[in-house]
């Protein structure tokens, strides 16, 4: 998602509508940004903070130094000017969610292809190992290293898919202003460590 998805005034706009959530610095609004847009806009703070500035010098915001941090709330002013363009927000919103959706079912073509791509790469790794083998004799041990090699090759691509759809449903569930607690991302990454432990269990027993 380029920066052009969000039109003259709109980023402002949203702005304020992440601050009436909450006070946030600025690197907390570019990641709010982030979150939202599925990871496929990351604005820099040469365009964060001069539009804030703006924000502040036509008091729809104020700032609070804190130590080294500058945190940012939205003003009475600045609910008001939200509330009178709640329709444009909500175009802003739906705008976003059909550019993450989007991403989301490119992400998951790429995968398909991607699978593609390795089933044909497979087939030919065993057709060339078949042209070598004729021109001298196959043992099993042959029979295993090809077996082994393909199924690494699965392996990757079991890796590859499940990294590519989960992270393609958190971020469109964040993007789409649903909360992630703690507790999944915990739970994820418990579940990861098992699987792992499993695998090295696995390839340490007798006869791996």
């Amino acid at each position: 998602m380029s920066p052009a998805v969000f039109s003259h005034g709109d980023l402002r706009l949203y702005l304020l509508s992440l601050l009436a959530e909450s006070p946030q610095h600025g690197y907390g609004i570019i990641q709010s940004l982030t979150d939202r847009t599925g990871g496929t806009y990351t604005p820099s703070a040469g365009t964060i903070y001069p539009r804030l500035a703006k924000l502040e010098e036509d008091g729809l915001v104020t700032k609070t130094v804190d130590g080294r941090t500058t945190i940012y709330a939205i003003t009475e002013a600045g609910r008001t000017e939200l509330a009178a363009r709640e329709n444009d927000l909500a175009g802003i919103e739906a705008g976003l969610t059909d550019s993450v959706r989007l991403i989301a079912t490119e992400v998951r073509q790429s995968v398909q292809d991607a699978m593609k791509s390795l089933r044909a790469d497979l087939a030919a790794a065993e057709k060339d190992d078949r042209t070598a083998a004729k021109s001298r004799p196959r043992t099993a041990s042959d029979d295993s290293r090809l077996l082994s090699r393909e199924e690494m090759h699965r392996a990757d691509a079991i890796i590859n898919a499940f990294r590519a759809r989960v992270r393609t449903d958190l971020r469109t569930h964040v993007a789409k202003g649903g909360s992630l607690p703690a507790s999944v991302v915990t739970d994820l990454e418990s579940a990861l460590d098992e699987a792992a432990r499993g695998v090295t269990v696995a390839l340490s027993s007798p006869g791996h």
